[in-house]
């Protein structure tokens, strides 16, 4: 629906953009002609990203292994792209999340996600915004949120806390830097399946007991979405001919959260056996993730 070439001159930064819903839009940038770069902690898999989408459109895409959760390493990276040519646009991507009954969460838990979705996407907005004002410069910053912002978000607190910043985050620095010629808007998705990510949220069979990402009955549209209609919109908000939106926070999710909430209060079904489940599967998941980090 874009034209080639549409997106020629733009040099984008995802977060979060080696797997999951990042890679395709960092996939869908290049492809139009931007140059992008892709951040994230695990390097290998930053790695194979790039080199993949850069067979397959052609395009420049350079990774960089950066821990946002590390203020310092945000504006050392950042610093470097701007060395190499400024960014003309950011998205804000990268997040964290469990469930958990929120009476059972401890300030470590809280702050795993936190450290991420509040300050990781604050500190990284701002190395870029101060970057672009002192030069003078235009910039573009497109985040992702969820629909939890207008809803909350049961036994995900910390992430619909965070997210809900990260939204007002955006219509702030709308009317703050507009005058500036930087813009800000937000995407909040519904139900995207991205390959592995409820089975790494919530044991297979407890899924079915609530219900929760395995039916689109909640959707007014009967479906779950493609990524290709995220990353449509998401390329809408940051080419060139979109220069006069900003302050968005726009649902994509088939209506889910106007007709039930789009949340998980179905986890209300489950019983404390049930959640027990859960934090060792959650447990076992992360232990495997920092063996694959430190292999």
């Amino acid at each position: 629906m874009f034209a080639d070439g549409l997106m020629k001159g733009q040099k984008i930064l995802v977060t979060g953009g080696g797997t999951g819903l990042g890679k395709s839009m960092s996939e869908a940038f290049s492809a139009l002609g931007a140059e992008v770069v892709i951040w994230g902690r695990r390097g290998a898999v930053l790695d194979e990203t790039a080199r993949e989408i850069g067979t397959a459109t052609g395009g420049k895409v350079t990774a960089m292994a950066v821990d946002i959760r590390n203020g310092g390493a945000i504006d050392e990276a950042m610093q470097a792209i701007f060395d190499a040519g400024p960014l003309t646009g950011l998205v804000n991507n990268a997040a964290g999340n469990f469930i958990s009954p929120t009476e059972d969460l401890s300030p470590n838990a809280f702050n795993a996600i936190a450290s991420i979705v509040a300050a990781g996407t604050f500190n990284t907005t701002v190395a870029a915004g101060k970057r672009w004002i002192e030069a003078g410069l235009k910039g573009n910053i497109l985040s992702i949120v969820t629909t939890w912002v207008w809803t909350g978000g049961p036994f995900t607190v910390p992430s619909a806390m965070s997210k809900a910043g990260v939204a007002v985050m955006t219509q702030s620095l709308a009317q703050e830097w507009g005058p500036k010629g930087i813009r800000a808007n937000a995407i909040a998705p519904g139900p995207f399946p991205t390959k592995g990510a409820w089975e790494r949220l919530m044991p297979a069979p407890l899924a079915a007991k609530t219900g929760a990402g395995t039916s689109a009955d909640s959707i007014p549209l009967r479906r779950m979405g493609e990524h290709s209609e995220l990353t449509n919109l998401a390329v809408f908000l940051m080419a060139p001919g979109c220069e006069y939106l900003t302050g968005a926070v726009i649902p994509l999710d088939g209506g889910q959260w106007l007709a039930s909430g789009g949340n998980f209060h179905s986890l209300s079904a489950l019983d404390k056996d049930d959640w027990g489940t859960i934090k060792g599967a959650i447990q076992a998941t992360n232990a495997k993730d920092r063996e694959t980090r430190t292999a």
